[in-house]
């Protein structure tokens, strides 16, 4: 089999099972593991999927601009932003970050809701603005011109001065032994930071995302409270996250 063929067949491989051992390759192409680390090095470089130690897993199949984000699997993100509203109560402090089902969690929001919303979030901000009993504040900062939302040190500087009881924390990417990552390095630092002010996570994230993994860390699963997806808490995917004793909407 020539390389290109393998390489093919080794991300069809992967797009079923998520996440793959080097020895699991080596047998099922019948080529050495050295070959099989070498495919998964050229690959990982091309951002075709993460290589690991022993092996390799998915990357998020979600676009990078928030353009084409805000247009991506609509009917999921109202399925979430359903079960998440739930844990909204009048009162509350709610950090809410730039993720596009966020977005659509803040368009599901009752107009006599009373809450404070702190967010980096353009988009965000301007729904919010139609909601009479809602106070807002934003984080300022540099815009990144990918998420629609600031995330430069003078906005994680900025989350640094409140106490959150809710973060509504849209993720890239969940993996059940890698935690949750980002694609932007920046983002990433700002969700951990507002990880550390919150006393509740709770993270947003269709079930394509799961168990997929990207280059910068942002938590380990412990560090987040809910999970909810568009799927049943049954699904046979989230087991292993039900198994670590994370609460699943």
């Amino acid at each position: 089999m020539k390389k290109e063929e393998r390489q093919k067949t080794i991300l069809d491989y992967l797009s079923k099972e998520h996440r793959v051992t080097s020895i699991e390759l080596s047998e099922y192409l019948s080529v050495s593991e050295d070959t099989i680390r070498r495919d998964l090095k050229e690959l990982s470089d091309q951002g075709l999927l993460k290589a690991v130690r022993g092996g390799a897993v998915a990357p998020s199949p979600i676009p990078l601009h928030y353009r084409k984000r805000e247009k991506h699997d609509i009917e999921s993100k109202k399925i979430i932003a359903q079960k998440a509203i739930s844990y909204l109560k009048d009162g509350q402090v709610v950090f809410i970050d730039g993720g596009t089902t966020s977005l659509a969690l803040v368009a599901s929001f009752p107009h006599d809701l009373k809450i404070t919303v702190i967010t980096n979030s353009f988009p965000v901000a301007v729904l919010i603005e139609d909601l009479p009993n809602i106070d807002l504040i934003f984080a300022g900062g540099k815009m990144c011109k990918t998420s629609f939302a600031t995330s430069s040190i003078e906005t994680i500087d900025f989350f640094r001065n409140f106490r959150a009881d809710i973060f509504i924390l849209g993720i890239c990417s969940i993996h059940h032994e890698r935690g949750i990552t980002g694609i932007l390095y920046d983002d990433s630092m700002l969700k951990k930071n507002m990880i550390q002010n919150s006393n509740f996570v709770i993270a947003l994230s269709s079930i394509e995302k799961v168990e997929t993994a990207e280059s910068y860390f942002v938590c380990p699963l412990k560090d987040i409270d809910v999970l909810v997806t568009n799927v049943s808490p049954e699904d046979e995917i989230l087991k292993v996250y039900k198994n670590t004793g994370l609460t699943i909407l």
